[in-house]
C-alpha cells in the first residue's frame, strides 16, 4: 500500500484551555500520512489518479485556522474526520499533532497526539 505523507506543517493556533493560550496562541505542528494504492492506481503520469497534496495541505490549514479546540485531542479527532469524509479514496489516515508550549513544570520538546483510521492504525 502506498502512503501520501506531509511533514512538519506549521500552524500558529489559538487551542487550549487556558485563557492566555486561546490569546496569545502558539504554535502546532502536525504530520499527516495518507494510506492510498498507489502502485495500482497511479499509472499514466495524471494528477487526477492520486491524491492532490496540495489540497490536503490547504484542507488542513483552512480547518486548523478556524476550528480552535480547547484539546488537541479534539483538534486532531476533527482533522481526522474531515479527511476521511473528503478523501474517502484513502484505506486509512494517521495524524500527528505536536504543541510546543505546554504549560507543564518540565523539561521536554513537545506533547504529540497520534490518531489514525482503517488500515494506517
Amino acid at each position: 500500500m502506498g502512503k501520501i505523507r506531509i511533514n512538519n506543517m506549521s500552524f500558529h493556533t489559538y487551542n487550549g484551555v487556558y485563557p492566555e493560550e486561546k490569546k496569545l496562541g502558539q504554535r502546532l505542528e502536525m504530520d499527516v500520512e495518507l494510506s492510498y494504492p498507489i502502485e495500482t492506481a497511479v499509472h499514466d503520469d495524471d494528477l487526477t489518479t492520486t491524491i492532490h497534496y496540495g489540497h490536503v495541505y490547504n484542507d488542513i490549514e483552512d480547518f486548523v485556522l478556524n476550528h480552535p479546540y480547547n484539546l488537541i485531542e479534539s483538534l486532531a479527532n476533527n482533522v481526522l474526520q474531515m479527511l476521511q469524509t473528503k478523501y474517502p479514496e484513502t484505506t486509512g489516515i494517521k495524524l500527528r499533532v505536536r504543541k510546543y508550549a505546554v504549560p507543564i513544570a518540565g523539561i521536554f520538546d513537545n506533547v504529540e497526539i497520534e490518531v489514525a483510521s482503517g488500515d494506517a492504525k
